[in-house]
């Protein structure tokens, strides 16, 4: 004779599960509603920084997610939207306004990078006009390639554009990105004529940006926008490399070397050749 367990309501698939759903769909729905509304957005990370990502002391603020896949991209834990920690304006701003007397002290502001953070342009538009009612300079580091999100409202919030060109001649670009150059040029273009000030950086890698027609290529461009103020020429370096294998992601550029110092030299040149501005 065995002895059975004590008799349990008989539930249907249908009964068990539709309360759950109800409640994740629910859940799902207002943060989505609250994503395009760019109250909530994912962070990657804090960094607080001096002499770089613009002028003065800095927190920058890296944002998730980023619609290009560069070659010699030395954060792709950035890449993925999701993978970035869910955190509302206010949270944002709550960190940003521990730093604000140092920030203003020290001549500084806040930079949003990424990732690309014109993937949540939303979001940065909140961002930027919540750093500007608290009196605090404001930079987008940005390839410009998401440059038709930006809203003129939201460049009125803009104090420095940090722009990425990647390279030049179109077929390179999309060697290096896996996308198309045009929007990043129309992005500076509109910069310029609205004489908001750029400061363009350009990554130096041996064997994939380095060819003197491409390098006369950017050059040539960031001439061509009146707001520039300064060209940065970046040498490649390999310490992203073990985020590539941690990732398990394929990675282009293992044997590849930093450039030399007479490479980093003759790319410099090209660009002070048309009077800009280099370091």
């Amino acid at each position: 004779m065995s002895i059975s367990s004590p008799q349990r309501p008989v539930t249907t698939g249908r009964d068990r599960k539709e309360p759950l759903a109800l409640g994740s769909t629910e859940k799902h729905a207002a943060e989505l509603a609250a994503t395009r509304a760019g109250d909530i957005g994912r962070v990657h990370s804090w960094e607080l920084v001096t002499a770089v990502d613009g002028p003065g002391t800095r927190l920058t603020l890296f944002l998730s997610g980023c619609p290009l896949r560069c070659q010699y991209c030395h954060n792709p834990d950035t890449w993925k939207l999701r993978d970035g920690e869910q955190h509302t304006v206010d949270e944002v701003m709550e960190r940003i306004g521990r730093y604000t007397g140092v920030l203003q002290a020290m001549h500084g502001g806040v930079t949003i990078s990424g990732g690309e953070p014109l993937l949540q342009s939303a979001f940065v538009a909140k961002i930027l006009r919540r750093c500007k009612k608290l009196g605090l300079h404001t930079a987008l580091d940005t390839s410009g390639y998401l440059g038709a999100r930006v809203t003129d409202a939201m460049l009125e919030d803009i104090d420095l554009v940090l722009l990425d060109v990647k390279s030049g001649l179109a077929d390179t670009y999309r060697e290096v990105t896996g996308r198309e150059l045009a929007p990043t040029l129309r992005f500076g273009r509109r910069l310029a004529e609205r004489g908001t000030p750029i400061w363009t950086r350009f990554v130096l890698v041996p064997g994939l940006t380095d060819a003197p027609a491409n390098v006369d290529a950017v050059a040539d461009y960031v001439a061509s926008l009146s707001s520039v103020e300064r060209v940065e020429v970046l040498p490649f370096h390999q310490m992203g490399r073990d985020k590539w294998r941690a990732l398990d992601q394929p990675y282009q550029l293992e044997g590849t070397r930093p450039p030399s110092p007479e490479q980093v030299e003759r790319v410099r040149e090209q660009f002070r050749d048309r009077g800009l501005t280099v370091y």
